[in-house]
């Protein structure tokens, strides 16, 4: 295996990583709408935001799937 197709490899692990902090990130950003709604309530926003979580939510349990198969890939071809 070369070192170039590993640290490519590394950097698509990285870049994962960014993904998945991002849709963390939006889901925490959801829960501070969804917080602000009890003081406000609005209840066609609530589904939706509701909703908006339940996809970040999603995303991220995929994101999270997809690194640790992706990281397990990188394991085998890295030289010990």
């Amino acid at each position: 295996m070369s070192e170039n197709k590993l640290d490519r490899m590394r950097k698509i692990l990285s870049k994962l990583e960014d993904i998945k902090n991002t849709q963390e990130s939006s889901i925490d950003k959801i829960n501070h709408v969804i917080t602000d709604l009890f003081q406000h309530p609005d209840a066609k926003l609530e589904k939706v935001m509701e909703d908006a979580h339940q996809r970040a939510s999603d995303n991220v349990d995929m994101v999270r799937e997809a690194i640790n198969e992706y990281e397990e890939r990188v394991k085998k071809l890295t030289p010990e």
